[in-house]
């Protein structure tokens, strides 16, 4: 019910007569962004929110959870006012007015290291984490804040999925040949063939093994369109190329049907049975977004789709994929925490006590008698510790910097080793990451001891990128 109510809300939309509502932007970890009263409720003689706080507040939890922003009521003047806080995600949601719910505005939060860095990330590691589409109305004003490859890529993957599951089945195919299959049509041999003396022409129709040539016929087209959005931003953008690559390929295996933009009913027609695999589903679904071009096909429209990127998870699997890369090169045995192979359960006396249940380190290598403990940390702590005096760092980037080296260290003293290393990945800018190596100052140590036991502390930051 919530997709069909989504999908309902996207279509009436695209039936209005256009108009500018407001696009609020914010930046991951950035400044809390100022929600304008104005935007989502009745007009007050003091400009206040009043009693339409809590209604704002109810309308958009959704969208405001999925992007993983805090909603916060501050002290202002003459009333307190909200405050959307952005957190380690980037994506577009929908805000709705705090009187009638309807969509009104749109929140778009950017990745800190800029789009370009974000694509590279996710090239590298073969975008292992990328955009996750949610099933909410269309963002008003995002089609033309967000790069077409952020949505392309997984639009792409989606169409590759359709191809790779569409069924094949047998047709009756008609066909000229120079020897007999199937049924001979002898009236059209008769009157086309041997009136010309063409006898070695033979018309046959046989049942023939074909994947929808109707389906693939759009998504044909969907791709051809996807591929030229991505050209036009492809000699600035890597991603964007690789993409480009990816399309390529596809298309070359879809030569042998026409180009042709599906309609509307030809797409509710082919997902009309009921138990449809997900990936016919979901590639469907893209053939729509593109048919609309939400920022895919185009970029005609102003409304985009609304999606989220855990950037936190991004991190983590390109962490990962350096550290494999290390492995490959060095030697030794990686374990990770995502696939299961570092899990320690808690086991509690008390079932009061059961808030955490098990300890789970993201990546622990080992080489020999060494072992080494690395936690990835979407976080800014290593540059800001190293740009700033300690003392003039805020007591909450303190405390936060500190439960992640306990962190760490927590995990380290699961493991028995003569030689461990516990490490904490953060990310840079390039330039930042850049000029810190220059100085050999893009990592920083500490041994610890405990008797006889040493364990070597390390902060390490590696650039997001090369944005």
């Amino acid at each position: 019910m919530a997709s069909q109510r989504a999908f309902s809300e996207r279509r009436t939309a695209r039936r209005r007569p256009r108009e500018a509502k407001p696009l609020y932007t914010a930046v991951d970890h950035g400044h809390p962004v100022v929600i304008r009263q104005s935007d989502f409720a009745p007009a007050s003689r003091t400009g206040s929110w009043g009693t339409f706080a809590e209604s704002f507040i109810r309308f958009n939890e959704r969208s405001i959870n999925e992007l993983g922003v805090q909603l916060d009521l501050a002290a202002g003047t003459p009333e307190p006012v909200i405050r959307l806080i952005p957190g380690t995600s980037a994506g577009a949601a929908p805000l709705r007015s705090a009187q009638t719910g309807a969509v009104v505005a749109g929140l778009v939060v950017k990745p800190r290291f800029g789009w370009s860095g974000v694509g590279n990330v996710m090239s590298e590691t073969g975008w292992a984490a990328s955009p996750n589409f949610l099933d909410l109305p269309l963002v008003p004003g995002s089609a033309r804040q967000v790069p077409p490859w952020v949505l392309a890529g997984p639009v792409l993957f989606r169409l590759q999925s359709l191809l790779k599951s569409i069924t094949p089945g047998y047709s009756l195919r008609d066909e000229i040949r120079a020897s007999p299959r199937g049924s001979v049509l002898w009236p059209r041999y008769v009157s086309e063939s041997l009136v010309r003396g063409a006898w070695q022409r033979i018309p046959c129709r046989y049942p023939d093994l074909t994947s929808d040539p109707a389906l693939r016929s759009f998504v044909r087209w969907a791709l051809e369109r996807v591929r030229s959005q991505l050209l036009r931003v492809g000699r600035t953008e890597i991603v964007a190329t690789e993409l480009v690559r990816i399309a390529t390929r596809l298309l070359e295996g879809l030569i042998d049907v026409p180009s042709r933009k599906p309609r509307s009913q030809d797409l509710d027609r082919a997902g009309t049975p009921r138990l449809l695999e997900n990936a016919v589903r979901n590639g469907l679904q893209a053939l729509g977004w593109v048919v609309d071009e939400r920022g895919l096909g185009g970029g005609q429209e102003m409304d985009g789709l609304a999606w989220q990127l855990p950037l936190e998870q991004l991190w983590e699997r390109y962490v990962e994929a350096k550290v494999r890369a290390d492995v490959g090169r060095e030697g030794g045995d990686i374990s990770v925490g995502r696939l299961g192979q570092t899990v320690f359960p808690l086991h509690w006396s008390t079932s009061t006590a059961r808030s955490m249940t098990h300890l789970v380190p993201d990546i622990v290598v080992r080489r020999g008698q060494s072992v080494r403990v690395v936690d990835a940390k979407y976080k800014a702590h290593f540059a800001e510790i190293d740009e700033q005096m300690w003392m003039r760092i805020s007591s909450d980037i303190r405390e936060a910097h500190r439960a992640d080296v306990h962190q760490v260290l927590a995990y380290a003293s699961l493991y028995d080793a003569d030689d461990l290393t516990a490490t904490l990945m953060y990310p840079l800018r390039f330039a930042t990451w850049e000029a810190l190596h220059a100085r050999q100052r893009d990592a920083a140590f500490a041994d610890l001891f405990h008797g006889s036991r040493r364990v070597r502390l390390e902060l390490r930051g590696i650039p997001f990128g090369r944005a």
